[in-house]
């Protein structure tokens, strides 16, 4: 669950860190229940909305909603997206503590719940620091890290010879960000194991609305040939499957066999 795609979708704003806490756990929720328990979610938290203790609170809180793995940055507030240019970063001390107390939270609940711990120092302070970052925050007691908008595949490979017992996150920002797109063999290749498209849901959307009310605008209807049929779209909101269902309730229809 992208903070960008829950900033552009629910308030139809940039990720510039005007989405709060309270309305990410709350549409992290309802995406939980909604393909719970068949996929497990990864909720972008972004800075933990404040400090060390505000991390703690947004781990124990992403917990409650149904997550099966959280992501928690280093940039200072307000906090915005990592391709975007140079972005401050809080003091090493710092970040480290938001990790710790992340970490603590995921052991204090027992439950199953993965801590992936990023760094946004590559654009501001340079790749260096950005790696002795990942490495503290997995001396933390991270499960998994994540360097954002690195510049080349001899950076992503840095950062994987760097925590190589540890897992890492590949983030393939479609359509121009900074990191180079590679494919999941290659990415493999260099020692990534996860790899987020962070964006493709949300691009793909934004071209579909824009070409409909074109079609709109232009032609009196939208090109059908780029709509589902109206079947089809009740089959993927599961409509379909609530009509069958409720067929049971209807009077008459009991297949119970009177005492």
């Amino acid at each position: 669950m992208s903070g960008f795609c829950v900033s552009a979708s629910h308030l139809a704003l940039p990720d510039v860190g005007l989405i709060s806490y309270a309305e990410m756990q709350d549409v992290g929720g309802r995406i939980c229940d909604a393909v719970s328990p068949n996929f497990p979610i990864i909720g972008d938290a972004d800075d933990g909305y404040g400090n060390a203790m505000s991390a703690k609170r947004t781990v124990e809180g992403y917990i409650k909603a149904g997550f099966a793995g959280i992501l928690i940055e280093d940039q200072m507030a307000p906090k915005r997206c990592g391709h975007t240019g140079p972005r401050p970063v809080c003091d090493r001390e710092t970040s480290v503590a938001r990790v710790r107390a992340a970490c603590d939270a995921r052991d204090e609940s027992l439950e199953d719940i993965v801590v992936f711990a990023r760094s946004d120092a590559r654009s501001s302070m340079g790749l260096d620091e950005a790696l002795e970052r990942v490495k503290a925050y997995v001396d933390a007691g991270a499960d998994a890290v994540f360097i954002d908008a690195l510049q080349s595949k001899e950076e992503m490979q840095r950062f994987c010879d760097a925590c190589p017992d540890t897992p890492k996150m590949a983030n393939m920002l479609e359509g121009g960000g900074m990191t180079p797109i590679c494919q999941p063999r290659e990415l493999h290749a260099m020692g990534f194991k996860i790899v987020a498209y962070p964006l493709s849901m949300l691009a793909v959307s934004v071209k579909a609305m824009e070409t409909a009310l074109q079609g709109i605008m232009f032609e009196g209807y939208p090109d059908e040939e780029l709509l589902p049929t109206f079947e089809e779209l009740k089959d993927a909101v599961g409509m379909n499957e609530y009509l069958e269902e409720s067929r049971r309730y209807k009077l008459g229809s009991s297949s119970r066999t009177p005492a």
